[in-house]
């Protein structure tokens, strides 16, 4: 009777319109995959439920490796500024995991006040006990850079006898906490201390399954010599191709990062590129966290789907009166035939599962008769979800970007005031591109910026006398004769073509003194290894042809 208004119903239901994409995907989590969640247990077996803050934080950079590696000069390098709690030496001095945050005025929450806030996505960590939140912290401090991102420092990693004795928490397991939910992990290594640990070890081997994430920094490199760094770098690589396991070749990032002298600096110029990698990662975070939040939303979704598949075949091959015990343990020693026969049944790819030992020792401690068959509704609800409340939020992330590009903002438009780039601290110097300083600055294309003479001139008369050579007319030559000398460059025709673009200036299709020498300077430009620029910039410009 009343057909027209559950058709009503159902079109507005699939007409679900989100705000923005963090909203959206908060919307989607608690609706379609959470119920999936409770259903089958997911959170005692794998992660706990996502709150609204673990939608909502900045990005998060966490810094891992043996003590003495540079992670809190790291920190500091890249604010520019102490934090409150800082502490910096040679020997382990971080015997705590500090989140670095942005406030508006210094101070310390201590971790068991931490995790009641319901304003921060710390509040999981409270499952670690006492002696964790003992040795956590949120160092709060006004700096610009925090207002793009936050910064997670943690113990130095040990090494030899010290590594035999107990934190009082599962370290291991808080790593993996952080793993799960940071946007970038930063290894770090230094240049005179490379042997991997058995703690460091097993710190890397928790990284598993986020090897997106991680990045490998090379620290204290202006310590050794070309040569040395040559065998060092070899000897990292080697190392970690042992402990990363996988056929890829890491991306080393190679430097040397605090504010004092470079002890060599011969690499000087490495020195800098590398840092403009690795700071052009990092910018790329703010920008980059809406679609790491859906890729991270889309492995849990994944990971969910094939949980509820083991846990409902175990509560399938339970027998419902005797022998249950026996039968239980009989399940959990043959997990991995369980696994095949799900594989092969429901098509699923073998690296969706998750690790079968984890699996094991927690499915131990679980009453099977207690788990839930298979309901079809909750897994067909996620995977429409992933067919198509994903895709819309996916196409969301691009037009989010361009309306705050169009209001000449750098702040998302959900009113949060999250940056979407990194400003203020090391960033402003090391991405500058306004003075002497500036990465390449007086170097290529940039050569002669702030100077009163027109850089071509000291070079000039080399280039007149290849010039009158071509037998000008009119004091000018054209594109045959100017080819017959440009070719000698043996630049691709592609490159000679660009070359010739941005020099013929007033657009004439000939080329008089200055636009020839011009037309030198920027193949020497190119041939030197150097980028030529999409538009000619104006210092480059003929004096004669600054008014075109």
């Amino acid at each position: 009777m009343f057909s027209w208004m559950a058709k009503d119903e159902g079109r507005k239901k699939n007409q679900e319109v989100y705000e923005g994409v963090s909203e959206g995907l908060k919307n989607i989590y608690k609706q379609k995959l959470l119920p999936l969640e409770k259903e089958y247990l997911f959170h005692d077996f794998h992660s706990p439920a996502l709150d609204d803050p673990d939608f909502d934080a900045k990005p998060m950079v966490m810094l891992v490796g043996q003590y003495s590696t540079g992670k809190t000069t790291f920190i500091r390098y890249l604010l520019e500024q102490d934090f409150p709690g800082i502490r910096i030496g040679p020997e382990p001095t971080t015997d705590r995991f500090i989140a670095v945050m942005h406030a508006d005025t210094d101070g310390v929450v201590p971790g068991n006040a931490l995790v009641v806030d319901p304003k921060k996505q710390f509040r999981p960590l409270s499952k670690f006990g006492n002696a964790f939140l003992n040795r956590f912290q949120c160092s709060g401090t006004n700096s610009s850079v925090l207002k793009g991102i936050s910064i997670v420092d943690t113990p130095g990693i040990l090494s030899g006898e010290k590594q035999r004795t107990d934190r009082g928490y599962d370290f291991i397991g808080v790593l993996e906490w952080f793993a799960e939910r940071v946007d970038r992990i930063l290894l770090l290594f230094d240049a005179h201390k490379l042997d991997i640990s058995d703690e460091f070890r097993r710190s890397i081997e928790a990284l598993r399954g986020h090897d997106d994430k991680i990045r490998i920094v090379l620290n204290k490199a202006d310590m050794v010599d070309h040569q040395q760094l040559m065998r060092v770098y070899g000897a990292l690589m080697w190392s970690l191709g042992k402990v990363l396991g996988t056929p890829e070749v890491a991306r080393v990032y190679i430097g040397s990062f605090w504010d004092q002298p470079l002890r060599y600096d011969i690499n000087r110029r490495l020195f800098e590129a590398e840092e403009q990698d690795l700071f052009a990662d990092l910018q790329s975070l703010p920008r980059n966290a809406a679609l790491r939040k859906l890729n991270d939303l889309i492995k849990r979704a994944r990971l969910a789907k094939v949980h509820a598949y083991i846990i409902s075949a175990l509560k399938k091959d339970m027998p419902s009166v005797f022998g249950k015990e026996g039968k239980k343990k009989d399940l959990i020693k043959n997990l991995d035939a369980l696994y095949s026969s799900l594989q092969r049944e429901h098509q699923i790819s073998p690296g969706d599962f998750p690790d079968i030992k984890k699996m094991q020792e927690v499915l131990v401690n679980h009453d099977f008769t207690k788990f839930h068959n298979l309901d079809r509704k909750l897994l067909e609800r996620v995977d429409k979800m992933l067919a198509e409340d994903i895709a819309k939020l996916m196409a969301m992330v691009p037009l989010e970007e361009q309306i705050s590009k169009n209001e000449g903002s750098d702040r998302d438009e959900n009113g949060t005031g999250r940056q979407l780039t990194i400003e203020g601290g090391a960033f402003d110097g090391v991405m500058d591109s306004k003075t002497p300083f500036m990465y390449k600055g007086g170097e290529g294309i940039n050569a002669g910026v702030g100077e009163v003479e027109w850089v071509i001139a000291k070079d000039r008369y080399k280039y007149d006398q290849i010039f009158d050579n071509l037998n000008p007319i009119d004091g000018k030559v054209t594109g045959a004769s100017a080819k017959g000398e440009m070719i000698k460059s043996k630049l691709p025709n592609n490159v000679l073509g660009k070359i010739w673009k941005l020099s013929d200036v007033d657009k004439d299709g000939m080329l008089d003194a200055d636009e020839f020498a011009l037309a030198m300077h920027l193949m020497n430009v190119k041939l030197d290894g150097h980028d030529l620029p999409p538009e000619l910039p104006a210092h480059l410009v003929p004096p004669s042809k600054r008014g075109f």
